[in-house]
Order: structure tokens, then C-alpha cells, then sequence
């Protein structure tokens, strides 16, 4: 069942944030990433939330969730780390790397870094990501969970050394 693209649910913790309160947002966008569930994951982010990711614009809930499937067609067995950088009032910036694979079997970890702006009620407005891509073995992968959320005793980004 499709959700409502015009529902405007709270998304608690709200701004302004501390840093026990940015950490859990970052937190709670790698598991919705990491659902790659495009429909629930637009929930997140207003129904007029920007987007700049690499160098494609996005407006809008119905552009965000086309924009996922896309991604998510083309980036297989998709596994990303979010780690909180910064944080001020209802801003934050993150630092993250994914790991996925083509069709053909090329793995990559991609690294960047995002700027995150939010609503009043935690809804994300503005997403400003930059990205660059590894190429690598799959030998070299260090994301090796089970599809879904990272488990809770899996190494962040700063304990990978990434």
C-alpha cells in the first residue's frame, strides 16, 4: 500500500538539536537509506524538499521517491554508514560511505558528505549531497550485514578508519 506523498507526520527529534538529538536523526536517516524503501523514506523529508545529489536536483517527494528507485535499481546490495560531523540550530552535516555493486559485479564505496536542513517538525527541507566513488574489490568490502538497518555492535565510519 502506497503512503500518503502528502502526509506531513512529525519526525521527532526536532530542532533545535543537541548532539544526542543530531546523532539519532543521522542515525534514523542511515536506517531509512538502508530500508531502501524509496516510498516510506520520502516520508522523512517534506513534501517540498530540495535535494542536490552530486548533480542532480530533486523537488519534491514524488522526484525523491523516482530519484531512490532509480538509485536503488542501479546500486545493488546497498549498505551505507552515517556519522554526525556537525550540527547547529535546525542544521546538521554528516559524513557517510556506501558500499553497493553494478549489474555486472563491480563493487564501489562511495564517500560524502551532506548539509541537512529541517522543518520545525523534523521534517528534512534541504539535502545537499556531495559524493565521490571507489572503485574496489569485493574482497576490500567492509559493509557485510544482513540487508536492513546496521546492527547496533557494527564499527561506525571512524572505527573502520573510513
Amino acid at each position: 500500500m502506497s503512503q500518503d506523498p502528502t502526509a506531513q507526520e512529525p519526525r521527532p527529534p526536532f530542532p533545535p538539536f543537541t548532539r544526542e538529538t543530531a546523532t539519532r536523526k543521522v542515525r534514523a536517516a542511515e536506517d531509512g537509506w538502508n530500508s531502501r524503501d524509496p516510498e516510506k523514506l520520502a516520508l522523512a523529508y517534506t513534501v517540498d524538499s530540495r535535494w542536490r545529489n552530486r548533480a542532480e536536483f530533486v523537488d519534491g517527494r514524488k522526484e525523491i521517491v523516482a530519484f531512490l528507485t532509480r538509485k536503488w535499481r542501479r546500486e545493488l546490495d546497498y549498505r551505507l554508514i552515517k556519522e554526525l560531523w556537525s550540527f547547529d540550530g535546525d542544521r546538521i552535516a554528516v559524513r557517510f560511505a556506501y558500499e553497493c555493486h553494478d549489474d555486472s559485479g563491480n563493487w564501489y564505496r562511495s564517500y560524502g558528505n551532506e548539509n541537512w536542513e529541517f522543518d520545525e517538525n523534523g521534517l528534512m527541507k534541504r539535502r545537499y549531497a556531495c559524493i565521490n566513488d571507489l572503485p574496489i574489490k569485493e574482497s576490500e568490502r567492509r559493509f557485510r550485514w544482513p540487508p536492513g538497518r546496521r546492527p547496533d555492535d557494527h564499527p561506525g565510519l571512524s572505527d573502520l578508519g573510513l
